[in-house]
């Protein structure tokens, strides 16, 4: 890592770009304890924005071919300590030993559940895609203290929409990834002006790892991934309007 700091950092492109951002909610951030970062993503800028938001670095765990690009893999792993999955086989394992191991050494953990589809492809500011549910099965699998599922929803109110690189091109970094394996390119999507609005937070207790066995793992896990896309898609219609 270089001596400047991934919050630095974020702060300092933002002001680059000339990115102005709005906060809604601040109070409801956790400052004690894990925390488990969880937000709907459009833009490469979602990290930027989350981390000067909430003013505190974040681990994100990242796309498979971040880790294999030239210069974009010692941007993302040095300078902001982000974590590539590893390859689809080996991706969910690599998911959660990394992800435990941050949060259990107390730092914050940034996921986008709903994967790859919204960067790949255009979508609206105020529109969210289905949650994997890989996040919720990490909160509550390992007993880690004092952790808290944070949801923000990151609303575009202007912005400027490009495009990058042919997705056939990223496919030479990630074969497994099917999404790249289609003709088009790879949107870029840059905020001009952002609400960030800060949902309530999701404390996982005791509780909730007695429940993750057999069958009612499914139902603490399904009560995890839907509480928190309810709360995004709540926050992203407010910012957005």
């Amino acid at each position: 890592m270089s001596i400047s700091t991934p919050l630095d950092i974020s702060r300092t492109l933002l002001g680059a770009l000339s990115t102005k951002i709005c906060q809604y909610y601040e109070e409801r951030i956790p400052r004690e304890g894990s925390l488990l970062v969880v937000s709907n993503h459009r833009s490469f800028m979602d990290a930027l924005v989350l981390m000067a938001a909430i003013s505190t670095p974040i681990r994100f765990a990242c796309h498979h071919y971040m880790g294999q690009v030239p210069i974009l893999k010692e941007i993302v792993t040095e300078q902001f300590g982000c974590f590539p999955l590893e390859a689809n086989l080996q991706r969910q394992q690599s998911f959660f030993q990394q992800s435990q191991a941050l949060l259990k050494s107390r730092h914050a953990v940034g996921i986008f559940p709903e994967g790859t589809t919204p960067m790949v492809k255009f979508t609206a500011p105020n529109q969210i895609q289905e949650f994997h549910r890989g996040f919720a099965h990490l909160a509550v699998r390992n007993a880690i203290k004092n952790l808290a599922v944070l949801p923000i929803a990151i609303a575009s109110l202007e912005e400027v929409q490009t495009s990058v690189v042919p997705l056939k091109l990223l496919s030479l970094f990630d074969p497994s990834e099917p999404l790249f394996n289609q003709s088009g390119w790879h949107p870029l999507i840059i905020y001009q002006r952002v609400a960030v609005l800060i949902g309530r937070p999701y404390e996982i207790t005791s509780h909730h790892h007695e429940q993750y066995q057999g069958k009612q793992a499914k139902a603490v896990v399904t009560e995890i991934t839907e509480y928190c896309h309810g709360e995004i898609s709540q926050l992203l219609r407010l910012g957005c309007y």
